[in-house]
């Protein structure tokens, strides 16, 4: 059993979805769980979250055998926060067409004693003032970050300057990175990003790949190709748990100044290879059956496409 060094905290949700390759009515979701599920073929995770009383005993049990700690998931009386949304014939439009909060909507995290010492943190999609409260809680952090949205830019900026200005790295997509600067290059947006304090970036591109900006560094991947893609819901979020997993499984120590940039490099390609898992079943059904010798040939299929 591998120790638990990484604690996500975010949503776990109910998702109906809808793609040009079928649609599922009640599938488990939410940034928390994708995360968590996709760092655990790294290291073992526990999760900082709320569910309503209708989250499935099944559901609960699997996420235990996938090797996710749960002592931080609240079960609360209500409903499960649930989304719904559509895809367009190309996937790279989403219409969302339900969004019911449900008990979400009051989560107050709340980390188990045991948690706080834990060395890896990354901060869902959550309300910001909410994940500065969380990080204030670890005790021995020695590498934090996060993601965010347009909404939270937006409306909560003050807020979200103040919760990043103490991350070690931030993941968001293009449109993100560029709300958030007031750039539309991306080299001088992530630039500006790099000044308000996360030491290393990451702008997610979808199906085009990835960018890693630190101050004397840019590392480019492109995406992995797939035959089908039958649903990226979750992709962005698996993308995170390969990138905070890897650098968990290998004791990456940026604030004591004990890493190696490549491993930022490699952990950018394992979270590639992890989104795009993702994207070949509905929801989070490929992991019911991937294997992390799958991943690691899908890492060196990576390496021998990149290489020149």
């Amino acid at each position: 059993m591998q120790t638990m060094s990484l604690i996500v905290i975010g949503s776990v949700a109910y998702d109906a979805i809808e793609t040009p390759h079928g649609k599922r009515e009640r599938t488990l979701g939410g940034a928390c769980t994708y995360i968590a599920l996709s760092a655990s073929y790294f290291t073992r995770t526990g999760i900082v979250a709320v569910v309503g009383d209708d989250f499935a005993s099944e559901d609960r049990k699997w996420l235990a055998e996938k090797g996710v700690d749960l002592e931080g998931l609240e079960q609360v009386a209500g409903k499960t926060f649930f989304w719904s949304g559509a895809y367009s014939t190309d996937m790279n439009d989403r219409l969302t067409l339900e969004t019911d909060l449900n008990v979400f909507a009051d989560f107050q995290p709340k980390l188990p004693a045991s948690y706080s010492r834990k060395p890896y943190l990354f901060l869902g999609n959550i309300q910001p003032d909410l994940q500065r409260e969380v990080q204030g809680q670890m005790k021995e952090v020695r590498f934090v970050g996060g993601d965010t949205m347009n909404y939270w830019i937006r409306d909560y900026r003050d807020g979200l300057l103040a919760a990043i200005r103490d991350w070690d790295f931030l993941l968001i997509n293009d449109a993100e990175a560029r709300m958030l600067s007031g750039e539309t290059n991306l080299r001088r947006a992530a630039q500006r990003i790099l000044d308000m304090g996360p030491s290393t970036l990451v702008i997610k591109r979808g199906e085009y790949g990835a960018l890693l900006f630190r101050r004397d560094s840019l590392f480019m991947v492109p995406g992995y190709l797939l035959e089908d893609v039958f649903d990226p819901t979750g992709a962005g979020d698996c993308f995170a748990g390969g990138f905070v997993g890897y650098l968990a499984e290998r004791g990456f120590d940026l604030r004591n100044g004990h890493f190696d940039v490549h491993e930022l490099h490699r952990a950018v390609i394992y979270g590639s290879v992890m989104g795009s898992f993702c994207c070949e079943e509905f929801g989070v059904e490929r992991f019911r059956t991937l294997t992390r010798k799958e991943i690691d040939q899908r890492f060196a299929e990576f390496r021998r496409f990149t290489t020149f």
